[in-house]
């Protein structure tokens, strides 16, 4: 009796603890790929750049993105902001998934159209910005195999004089 009782006390524990960070986890992320959301939360809160790279997935600059689009190549682009920065500015033909979402839950990726073979190029706010890797990650430990990471996101986009968006 009293060893059930520790369990169901250190589950409780458990329980709140995921609630007082702010976010209930899918449980269908990895404790590795949830660790390297985290680190990624951790390096914006401290105002660092994010990882050069992420394993098994592939960097890509601003102007491969917009030769893949010149030549129509079929590519999912998704811009990982809150809905206000998406709304006032993306690029052309991004469908938006939050990071947030996704971290809530893993069904929003489906729901956002996207299929385990699509290729993904995925953007945030540039190199301080967690939620494009943190996106890229989630999306690596849900099956998706052709990611594509635009580490210096919209602002290099901009800055090339590539055409933005507006609205929904």
């Amino acid at each position: 009796m009293k060893s059930m009782l520790r369990t169901g006390f250190s589950v409780a524990l458990a329980i709140m603890f995921l609630m007082s960070v702010g976010y209930a986890v899918d449980s269908k992320y990895s404790a590795d790929t949830i660790k390297k959301v985290d680190e990624f939360k951790i390096l914006k809160r401290d105002k660092k750049d994010m990882p050069e790279s992420l394993p098994g997935v592939k960097n890509i600059k601003a102007e491969e993105l917009k030769s893949w689009i010149d030549q129509k190549k079929k590519i999912v682009i998704l811009d990982n902001r809150p809905a206000d920065e998406f709304e006032k500015e993306h690029i052309p033909g991004a469908v938006r998934l939050n990071s947030d979402d996704l971290l809530d839950d893993s069904k929003k990726a489906e729901q956002a159209g996207l299929k385990k073979d699509d290729i993904i190029a995925a953007y945030c706010n540039g190199a301080k910005c967690w939620r494009s890797p943190a996106v890229s990650v989630m999306l690596q430990n849900l099956g998706y195999k052709n990611i594509n990471w635009l580490r210096d996101g919209l602002p290099e986009w901009v800055k090339k004089g590539y055409p933005t968006a507006e609205g929904k």
